[in-house]
């Protein structure tokens, strides 16, 4: 593990000089307007961050703005001492005019650090990677390679998904597609689903959340390997704002920020099931209603749907649901937890629901108050899964080897070790099957995911859009 952070840091480091020298000369040779520069935007108060609308930049969630792009930007005007605000688009050709006129200071959208790009911009240090993958849909002939692209190839303009097709045609010279402003990554997605066009270019990490919804999305291949995902800066101007962006990357490497923002809104996400997330959208419609309002009831001290999520994960929400192990009902509770929560009937599903909202609630209640959320959540879930005792020694294990116990991302990681006598023997609780709560979570944090996207979707299909 360390051989890869160190080797990540050497890499970290050498990109930083690239862009520093790189971006340097490119500003040297205009004399344009400058835009702002870090005292200035300390002066003014304000951050002015340009980004898309989406799930893996910015968006309005029912406690506000959310997003991985929005979280991180927030993170760093925290960090210089002002105040962010979002000025958001919905195409690349709305977003890039934002920089070059000096309408924002910064653009945080996810965007790729390509050859055509870097010969107009700067670019932050990298935070992250994505490839980008050739999608089709599912049931149609799979697509191996370029060769076997048979009907209409479409991308958004101003993309680096269309740069990329540009470099390649010098390899693929009969490669067609189109280009549009009408339609985002995302829009697109839902183009080939309809049918509308045979194949488009999704970002990966943008392909793992959109699955969840979409379990039809299927991958034919890459299309390009891993490449640096940054922020975008003018060229003109001093570097006292790249430099201080150098410096805020840095820290947030070492610190664990980004780690932890990864873990919150891509560490649920790194397998895909096409049966299980069909199957499971099946039962929103067929099994969900009829129980829906208990959750809803039962579910006031946490969001209703999160409160399903775990009865879907524990029983498929079946009532009369039982395991090997003893545990039965909506929310697969054991005999001792079902008297001590006043459930007299496990089968029932009102007292199970009840019972399983009560219990959860318990967990999270013994969980120390300096541990936040969404941290907190992910501990609860996982002792509902193995016992508060077992979690207790995963967390004194996560410790002794060096890493935070009071992170989830930490933990999860030396979970798995309670498996291992070398480890279980000192423990309080000893042996446990540590990998299971890991999945556990996993899997209802993907159904929770699952569920608010449709749930929202039918909501705002009640209420008449704004002409």
């Amino acid at each position: 593990m360390k051989k890869i952070i160190n080797k990540f840091n050497r890499r970290f480091v050498k990109l930083c000089l690239l862009l520093l020298v790189s971006t340097s000369f490119l500003s040297a040779c205009n004399e344009s307007e400058q835009p702002a520069d870090l005292q200035e935007i300390v002066k003014r108060g304000t951050l002015r961050v340009g980004t898309l609308f989406g799930p893996n930049t910015y968006y309005i969630g029912a406690q506000g703005p959310k997003g991985f792009e929005f979280e991180l930007a927030q993170k760093y005007a925290d960090s210089i001492g002002v105040q962010l605000e979002i000025v958001p688009s919905y195409t690349l050709k709305e977003l890039f005019p934002k920089i070059d006129n000096g309408e924002v200071d910064i653009l945080a959208a996810g965007l790729s650090v390509t050859p055509e790009r870097l010969k107009n911009y700067r670019f932050s240090p990298s935070y992250t990677e994505i490839s980008q993958k050739l999608v089709f849909k599912q049931g149609k002939p799979w697509p191996r390679n370029l060769k076997d692209l048979d009907g209409k190839l479409q991308v958004s303009a101003h993309s680096s998904h269309a740069e990329n097709l540009q470099q390649l045609k010098q390899d693929y010279p009969g490669l067609i597609w189109t280009e549009t402003d009408e339609f985002d990554s995302d829009e697109l997605l839902l183009e080939v689903l309809d049918e509308r066009i045979d194949f488009t270019i999704a970002d990966s990490n943008s392909l793992a959340i959109n699955r969840r919804y979409y379990p039809e999305i299927s991958v034919g291949f890459t299309i390009q390997e891993p490449k640096p995902i940054a922020w975008v800066l003018s060229k003109k101007g001093d570097d006292s704002l790249f430099s201080s962006l150098i410096e805020f990357f840095g820290e947030v490497h070492h610190d664990g920020t980004l780690l932890t923002l990864n873990e919150k809104y891509y560490g649920h996400i790194k397998k895909f099931d096409y049966v299980d997330t069909r199957t499971f959208i099946r039962a929103i419609d067929s099994k969900l209603p009829k129980y829906k309002e208990l959750f809803q009831r039962y579910g006031s001290d946490m969001d209703w749907r999160f409160l399903a999520a775990i009865s879907y994960q524990e029983s498929h929400w079946e009532p009369r649901a039982r395991s090997f192990t003893g545990v039965r009902g909506m929310m697969m509770l054991t005999l001792p937890t079902a008297k001590q929560m006043g459930v007299t009937s496990r089968i029932d599903a009102e007292q199970s629901i009840r019972g399983g909202a009560k219990y959860f609630q318990k967990l999270i209640n013994r969980i120390p108050a300096r541990i936040k959320n969404p941290d907190r959540r992910w501990f609860a879930l996982a002792a509902y899964n193995v016992g508060w005792g077992h979690m207790e020694d995963a967390r004194v294990i996560t410790q002794q080897l060096g890493g935070d116990p009071d992170r989830w991302v930490d933990v999860k990681e030396y979970l798995p070790l309670l498996k291992q006598r070398k480890y279980y023997k000192n423990t309080k609780y000893g042996y446990a099957r540590g990998d299971e709560p890991v999945r556990y979570v996993e899997n209802i944090r993907g159904y929770y995911d699952t569920l608010v996207f449709i749930d929202e979707k039918q909501q705002s299909t009640i209420v008449p859009s704004e002409q």
